[in-house]
């Protein structure tokens, strides 16, 4: 049977059938597997920002320098900015990455466990402390679809 309220046992089923915990060692395992994918999602997260960072400041300028002003008259699809850039390809990878990491630790959550909560959570937390609270603030991206801004 499925919770649909937190509830605080020892007995989850986790992402998939054959992931369940029948003790308090198999439980702690569990937890601790959590918090560590909820750490790896933020350092994944940072080195996705990092790159897009670094991709968008490389792809920007021009040899000489210059910003290009005219995007839409170069017609080097595959050159190192176009639509096809081996840059924006490994960006992707690395965004489909993350996404499904994300993904799967909102499905753990979704499995109502109180622990399973706190561990993700503690885990995002530390993940942001050790990975993307630096003094480089500079490293924040923001992707805005909103067309409004």
């Amino acid at each position: 049977m499925m919770h649909m309220t937190f509830y605080w046992g020892t007995s989850v089923t986790l992402l998939f059938d054959s992931w369940k915990t029948d003790s308090l060692f198999s439980y702690s395992l569990t937890l601790i597997a959590c918090l560590l994918f909820s750490v790896f999602y933020q350092y994944m997260e940072d080195r996705r920002l990092r790159f897009k960072l670094l991709s968008s400041s490389t792809v920007s300028n021009n040899t000489d320098g210059a910003v290009d002003a005219t995007p839409l008259l170069n017609n080097k699809i595959f050159a190192r900015g176009g639509r096809w850039s081996v840059g924006r390809f490994t960006g992707s990878v690395l965004f489909g990455i993350n996404s499904a990491l994300g993904y799967f630790l909102m499905l753990a959550i979704m499995s109502f466990n109180g622990g399973v909560f706190v561990a993700i959570v503690v885990g995002l937390a530390i993940g942001y402390l050790l990975f993307r609270s630096g003094d480089d603030e500079q490293v924040v991206v923001v992707d805005n679809p909103c067309a409004c801004a």
